[in-house]
């Protein structure tokens, strides 16, 4: 099985309650890139990267399993740059720098070598892209994830619904799925986004956790309880990365066991808050992210009577 990831490969500053990082590597496709390569071989990357952006990532993510057909070097341009500042909660930020450089230009290309790959990501980007990209394949994935904000509901809102229309699953945060549906219950949000296109619906919510709804059905996953989180940054790119990951290494999307994948992605999730930029992600051992997926399960299983004498 092999998964494209498709997004931003970009550098960020960052600034939280915890301390601060000038410029490390960044990018939507980098998270989910890193997180899907600890589960299957190879994760086709689709990306945009200027002259500044440093030979050695590309290097520890070719180490890893992620080909790189897909990414284009400008040679007279800087990488996409992001800074942002958290605020105490962690959970609301202030963007404070956004330059585009390369991204401006950004144009989609699917190698003939990444077609046939059973799994697609569409990370956060313009709805005409992830569109695009689609359009390229040959043949339609076994699943398409697509991801999106707030800001594309209010520029590109019928590039989005026809991107809506061409999707399996739609992954969002619970303010932009009610933007996204005029609807405050969650509930009701989501069966009017399945009646947008995607058969499935990620409504993520931070520390809170995600809900995953299919047809009638919902699932609900924790978030991993944390003393410390240095920088949420990518956290939920890497989430993706993990859940798409896991669903290609078992080859299996049913919704059993895309509860697991949820599951796995949010254990993933949990490790990439702990230092700032993807440090954590790279030095990961599967011993560790067995240790905590398995924490998970404890933290939401329990045995007990719940009948009720009335």
């Amino acid at each position: 099985m092999s998964v494209i990831t498709v997004g931003t490969m970009a550098f960020d500053a960052i600034e939280t309650p915890f301390g601060k990082a000038n410029k490390i590597v960044g990018g939507s496709a980098t998270y989910a890139a890193y997180a899907a390569s600890y589960f299957v071989k190879p994760v086709q990357q689709i990306s945009i990267i200027g002259y500044d952006f440093p030979e050695e990532e590309l290097e520890s993510l070719k180490a890893r399993g992620v080909q790189l057909d897909g990414v284009e070097k400008v040679a007279n341009k800087k990488s996409f740059f992001w800074k942002g500042l958290y605020h105490e909660d962690m959970n609301t930020r202030d963007t404070l720098v956004t330059d585009l450089n390369v991204l401006e230009d950004f144009d989609p290309r699917v190698p003939d070598s990444y077609q046939g790959a059973e799994f697609l990501m569409l990370g956060n980007l313009m709805p005409k892209l992830q569109i695009s990209v689609i359009d390229q394949l040959k043949q339609k994935p076994k699943l398409i994830v697509l991801d999106t904000m707030n800001f594309w509901m209010e520029t590109a809102m019928p590039d989005l619904e026809e991107a809506l229309k061409r999707v399996d699953l739609l992954m969002v945060n619970d303010s932009e799925a009610r933007e996204l549906t005029h609807q405050y219950s969650l509930v009701k949000a989501a069966k009017k986004i399945r009646e947008m296109g995607p058969k499935y619906l990620i409504i993520k919510k931070g520390e809170n956790g995600a809900l995953l709804f299919y047809e009638d059905k919902v699932f609900f996953a924790p978030a991993f309880p944390l003393e410390d989180v240095f920088d949420p940054t990518g956290a939920g790119d890497t989430f993706a990365g993990g859940f798409i990951g896991y669903l290609a290494k078992t080859g299996d999307i049913s919704f059993n066991n895309m509860k697991k994948a949820i599951i796995v992605g949010s254990a993933m999730a949990s490790f990439c808050v702990e230092k700032f930029g993807n440090t954590r992600l790279k030095e990961l051992t599967a011993e560790e992210l067995n240790s905590r997926i398995q924490l998970f399960r404890e933290l939401t299983s329990f045995e007990t009577e719940l009948g009720i004498d009335l």
